[in-house]
């Protein structure tokens, strides 16, 4: 194993991330916070920066960094961990959140787009902290190895290997013929689409501070409020709007995104995992709004259609905004809502959950099978976007939801053991393996996740990561051929 090469890689992470938790300590000065909140920034700042100066000296000798296939899982999930070791840190030394393991559970919250909190009065923390808490968001939403790829291609043969870890999805377009290219322009239109809705949501009203942090929550489809009404806090219909919209363009691959930059609508319009999304989020949306309407939980259709249309791009894209306390409102809605938890967004997007190409996939290989039932003699292909799925592909979809399907199970057990109820056990595993953030009854969007036991908060931040990283990146360091060589 490349020892040093993988130490080298992971100090590169910590040394960006420094440069961003320094950044928010400078904002912490400018603001004239408690010194323990700075220093508790600037404390994270210098241990980053060390652990980067120390490996740089001694790794100098070692040239480019290289990290074979398994090495790169390796990679991958370690920096996710150490990220959240290293972000915990201001939580903890300002004494915010005393608890690391609170902290940890928060910032892997972050970091993996889940939105879970422990918190029970957000607003208490300081200005700096929040908006630090806003980033890790922004950074886990296209990915921390991304970013590293794009802005250090230090990776050669591995990176396309790294960005597939790490990416959601079943696959990494490349946009480019270099994959640090591709890494490039993902970041670069997350960075504009960044700019226009802190603009846009600054018009309807809010403070700067407020428009960047629910912007970086939005884009990241992680869902962190910094009121402890989330959304509801402004009453306003115009940024419920805006952030619905922002939403679904956070659910959507954002390679179609950069089609649709470089003209090619009609292939945009063709894609079948955008039509499905869409589709999925306009029936949602309906008949949610139906069932409001006929239990007279809103005054008028266009506020149903209003708090429907939010709340079903919030659960869809796995975002977990809210605007209104669902866990109140008719057990019609409630199913559809817990419905859209499993689907997820687009593969290639901010969102988490299943994906909507593999719930695509596999419908179409259930009606495969049944067509070759009917007629053993006939040979059949699985075609999507009008292209025709290698088995390996679609064994490798089926395991997959397979293994997420097994991960929910085994998680409801962990968590029913403990003496919580079925409908808490069911969506908070949900909530944090498909990172979503609210479930129902105890986890609902009116409440957090500060009750549970340590030892649960340290599995739903493992299943977080499980989930955030598409189930084998992790798994696979659990497996007795992954540590034979």
């Amino acid at each position: 194993m490349h020892l040093k090469s993988l130490l080298r890689m992971l100090s590169i992470v910590a040394g960006l991330l420094a440069i961003f938790i320094a950044a928010i300590a400078v904002f912490s000065l400018i603001e004239g916070e408690a010194w323990r909140v700075t220093s508790s920034l600037l404390i994270a700042a210098a241990f980053s920066f060390l652990f980067f100066g120390t490996m740089t000296v001694l790794c100098r000798k070692e040239g480019r960094p290289y990290l074979t296939n398994r090495e790169g899982f390796l990679f991958v999930t370690s920096t996710w961990i150490m990220a959240s070791v290293i972000a915990a840190f201001p939580f903890v030394l300002s004494g915010y959140i005393p608890s690391f393991i609170d902290a940890f559970y928060e910032v892997m919250s972050g970091f993996t787009t889940t939105g879970a909190s422990i918190l029970t009065d957000v607003e208490a923390l300081p200005r700096s902290l929040l908006l630090w808490r806003a980033t890790t968001h922004w950074l886990g939403g296209m990915g921390i190895v991304v970013l590293t790829v794009a802005i250090f291609p230090l990776l050669g043969f591995g990176g396309h290997r790294l960005m597939e870890a790490e990416a959601p999805g079943p696959s990494v377009d490349k946009i480019t013929p270099k994959i640090s290219g591709t890494a490039k322009i993902l970041w670069l239109i997350y960075l504009g689409l960044t700019v226009i809705m802190t603009i846009l949501l600054m018009l309807g009203g809010m403070t700067w501070f407020d428009a960047v942090c629910h912007t970086f929550a939005t884009l990241a489809t992680g869902g962190f409020g910094i009121k402890n009404l989330s959304i509801g806090y402004y009453h306003s219909a115009y940024i419920d709007v805006i952030i619905t919209i922002f939403m679904l363009l956070a659910g959507v691959n954002f390679t179609l995104l950069f089609k649709l930059l470089r003209n090619q609508g009609r292939l945009v319009i063709k894609d079948p995992e955008l039509r499905t999304y869409l589709m999925i989020f306009a029936i949602a949306t309906i008949i949610i709004t139906i069932d409001l309407r006929l239990h007279g939980m809103f005054s008028n259709f266009f506020n149903a259609l209003r708090y429907a249309g939010f709340q079903s791009s919030s659960i869809l894209t796995t975002t977990g905004f809210s605007t209104d306390d669902f866990a109140k409102w008719p057990a019609a809605s409630q199913a559809v809502l817990f419905f859209l938890m499993f689907i997820g967004g687009c593969a290639g997007s901010t969102a988490g959950g299943v994906k909507v190409i593999r719930i695509i996939t596999l419908f179409k290989m259930a009606f495969t099978e049944m067509r070759y039932l009917m007629n053993p003699k006939g040979v059949y292909a699985i075609f999507v976007n009008g292209k025709s799925l290698r088995k390996n592909v679609v064994y490798d979809t089926a395991a997959l939801v397979f293994l997420y399907i097994f991960i929910m199970i085994i998680s409801f057990v962990v968590i029913g053991v403990s003496g919580y109820d079925i409908t808490t056990s069911v969506t908070a595993t949900l909530a944090n393996l498909g990172n979503i953030g609210p479930g129902l009854n105890l986890v609902g969007p009116a409440a957090n996740y500060s009750f549970f036991p340590w030892w649960i908060k340290v599995w739903l931040s493992f299943i977080m990561l499980v989930g955030r990283l598409e189930i084998y990146t992790v798994l696979v360091l659990f497996t007795r051929p992954f540590w034979r060589h």
